[in-house]
């Protein structure tokens, strides 16, 4: 390296230490220069807009605020560390004043709030903090109503129709200044239900100022005493619903066993189609098939229950079911197979009858095949476990052998419930059931 190539180095690397040094003393100078303090200094933010609350509150009280005659801007001037104090901009600084504790009309200074962005900030720093207030206009309310028009974008799908246009409100009350409201004439929401709609829409809408012309207009200085209309237009769809019962089954008696017509079968009905979308049919209620097997009666009529909102276009109100099992058979088996449930802990059981007759029924190839054997009786000692001595207790029946059978009536059998001794043999387990 050339020699002045290294003076030259030199030079730059002593400009830079330089720089450094003063720039150290600068910072110490400013933070601990003002009586071991920091150095104070002084900013202003021109023209920080006062953002006013509350006029809705306002309006309610027939009054308005006028831009005319009301602070719509101040500066404010902060003090305080000078490292501090060059940061803030006017973003960083919010005015906010509520105009709802305003009661009455004409020109009048009410206090506003500072908020920093910043929590270095306080309003401490604030040269003349008592000063927080701004001069608002506040004028008197004239209003108007007007209709509340809606226009309609779309169409209903094939084999739909549409109901009645339903508005929340068909008028609307404007305040403001009385050049403000004097040329509107309406109001006009627009609806859209889209491209083959098939169910009800129903949405809440902003709404525009038409004078009478029908041309649009801004809406500057118009306070409304609403800032949305609710708009429904209702999707109609017409379908034959099919009508049914629900049946419950019992051993032996099945609907596959069951021959029945229900009249009549269908009904026409008209609704929303929201709501009549995943119903093709009508519960008309429920029946026990053990309860029609046992009362005989081959017919039953219920009253059509229509889905809620509905319209029963066909105008028949009541349905009849007649049924009838197409193959049943009852007979009288004896058997003389018994045993029990639940057996009191420490005691035992005397089954003292010998022999019971059940009523079973099911399809005459089912009931042919039972036989004694296939009959099981089961004493319920469920409710006996503290007692002692002979008893006629409920009993269950079970019927093996394969087919579908029912059983009908009650049954009892007789026992003797003894202390278990030491003598005494275990009694077998019962069968599982």
């Amino acid at each position: 390296m050339m020699p002045s190539e290294k003076m030259s180095n030199r030079k730059i690397l002593y400009i830079l230490l330089a720089l450094l040094v003063a720039v150290a003393v600068w910072l110490y100078a400013d933070m601990f220069g003002n009586n071991n303090g920091p150095q104070q200094a002084e900013t202003t933010i021109t023209d920080v807009p006062i953002t006013y609350t509350g006029e809705d509150e306002l309006a309610d009280r027939g009054l308005m605020l006028m831009e005319e005659g009301t602070t719509a801007s101040v500066d404010i001037t902060l003090s305080g560390a000078r490292m501090l104090i060059v940061q803030p901009d006017r973003d960083d600084i919010k005015l906010i004043a509520d105009l709802s504790s305003v009661e009455k009309a004409g020109i009048q200074n009410i206090r506003y709030e500072v908020r920093f962005a910043d929590n270095r900030f306080s309003t401490s720093m604030i040269d003349k903090p008592n000063s927080f207030y701004a001069t608002v206009n506040v004028t008197e309310l004239n209003s108007k109503t007007v209709d509340v028009i809606c226009e309609l974008v779309g169409n209903v799908a094939e084999g739909y129709s549409a109901g009645e246009l339903q508005l929340s409100q068909k008028t609307l009350e404007l305040r403001g200044q009385e050049e403000d409201i004097q040329d509107v004439s309406y109001v006009k929401v627009t609806l859209d239900i889209g491209e083959d709609a098939m169910e009800t829409v129903s949405q809440d809408l902003t709404f525009q100022y038409y004078d009478a012309e029908d041309q649009l207009l801004e809406g500057t200085g118009i306070h409304p005493t609403e800032s949305t209309i609710q708009v429904t237009m209702p999707i109609y769809v017409t379908k034959e619903l099919q009508l049914v019962v629900d049946f419950v089954e019992s051993a032996g008696a099945r609907v596959s066993n069951l021959e029945y017509d229900i009249f009549p079968d269908t009904i026409t009905v008209s609704g929303d189609a929201g709501v009549l979308r995943d119903i093709d049919s009508i519960t008309l209620g429920q029946i026990s098939l053990l309860d029609l097997l046992g009362s005989g009666a081959t017919s039953h009529t219920f009253s059509i229950i229509i889905p809620e909102g509905c319209s029963n276009l066909s105008g028949v109100t009541r349905a009849t079911l007649k049924a009838d099992f197409k193959d049943i058979t009852r007979a009288q088996v004896t058997t003389g197979k018994f045993t029990y449930s639940s057996l009191p802990s420490g005691k035992t059981v005397d089954i003292l009858t010998q022999e019971l007759t059940v009523s079973i029924f099911g399809t005459s190839a089912d009931v042919a095949a039972v036989t004694g054997e296939d009959i099981t009786v089961v004493a319920d000692l469920n409710n006996y476990a503290s007692a002692s001595g002979t008893y006629t207790v409920p009993a269950k029946i079970q019927v093996g052998g394969g087919g579908d059978i029912g059983v009908s009536g009650t049954y009892h059998v007789q026992i003797t419930i003894q202390e278990e001794t030491a003598s005494d043999e275990p009694d077998p387990p019962p069968p599982e059931e």
